[in-house]
């Protein structure tokens, strides 16, 4: 079965854009939870540090994250559509 490489780069576009999204909104309401949970995501102790959670950040993040998960959508899709050769 091959993968149209579009429809698969605009799927990761969409759930790039919502769990964004949600974290966003996560970090807006529960700041100290959120930072407690990435420091233990990525094993450091990030209590000293604090959020900074602009409208500007909000977008650019939306746009670059939905971006970069759409082109690597689509290079996964297209790698793995080489190697099914149906």
């Amino acid at each position: 079965m091959r993968i149209n490489p579009t429809k698969f780069a605009l799927a990761g576009v969409i759930t790039a854009a919502v769990f964004w999204v949600l974290c966003s909104v996560l970090v807006f309401i529960l700041p100290n939870m959120m930072m407690n949970m990435s420091g233990h995501m990525i094993h450091a102790n990030l209590s000293h540090m604090n959020w900074t959670l602009s409208l500007t950040g909000f977008v650019i993040g939306l746009i670059s994250w939905s971006i970069i998960a759409g082109l690597f959508g689509w290079i996964l899709a297209y790698l793995y559509n080489l190697l099914v050769k149906e």
